[in-house]
């Protein structure tokens, strides 16, 4: 487990996901919450499904460093390989969210139907704790583990929250683009967070 609590701030964990605390992820789904953001209630009532199909096998699944697990299904159904990475979950004594990291071996860029390394969502009943912001900062010795140089996440231009999550956490907008088609089109901002240590000069 890591810890993070800047000041004032109540104590974030970020958990790997077991059976014993299973329940508590599937009680926020049945409230409505959805780990993703963009896919919303369909990706939860995924997760459902199978969580009642195998608890053990959907626990499993969450953690998959090595990209072994089925394809990933994007917002228009079409489906793509999925790309090594992990889930944990954000943790105060109670399930709170989970963020998500997946990278491409050997490389810092991703494919072009990936957005970004780094997906997370809090509960709402949890939010303007700081647990996002908290969450993102635990994260990024695991990026650096990984050997990246840097990783990327995205939000759209109205999403204040999260682009404040990010900017905290040290990361530059890089660029305004337009999301695939895959995502439904529109607008996105992209950042970026450095993972190489800044030297200062004299």
């Amino acid at each position: 487990m890591a810890r993070a609590r800047p000041p004032g701030s109540p104590t974030v964990l970020l958990v790997r996901p077991t059976i014993e605390t299973l329940p508590r992820y599937v009680a926020a789904l049945a409230q409505g919450w959805s780990p993703d953001n963009v896919r919303g209630k369909a990706a939860a009532d995924e997760e459902l499904e199978r969580v009642a199909q195998d608890q053990a096998a959907f626990i499993a699944g969450l953690d998959d460093p090595d990209g072994d697990g089925p394809p990933v299904t994007l917002p228009d159904g079409s489906e793509v390989p999925r790309l090594p990475g992990f889930r944990r979950w954000v943790w105060d004594g109670d399930f709170c969210g989970s963020i998500g990291f997946r990278w491409r071996p050997g490389a810092s860029s991703l494919p072009a139907y990936v957005l970004g390394h780094v997906g997370y969502a809090i509960v709402p009943w949890k939010q303007g704790n700081g647990y996002a912001t908290q969450a993102l900062a635990l994260l990024l010795p695991e990026a650096r583990r990984r050997g990246l140089t840097h990783i990327d996440l995205t939000t759209d231009p109205d999403n204040v929250a999260s682009q404040r999550v990010i900017l905290n956490n040290g990361g530059v907008l890089i660029e305004r683009f337009q999301k695939p088609p895959m995502y439904g089109g529109g607008q996105g901002l992209r950042f970026r967070i450095s993972l190489t240590p800044q030297r200062c000069g004299r």
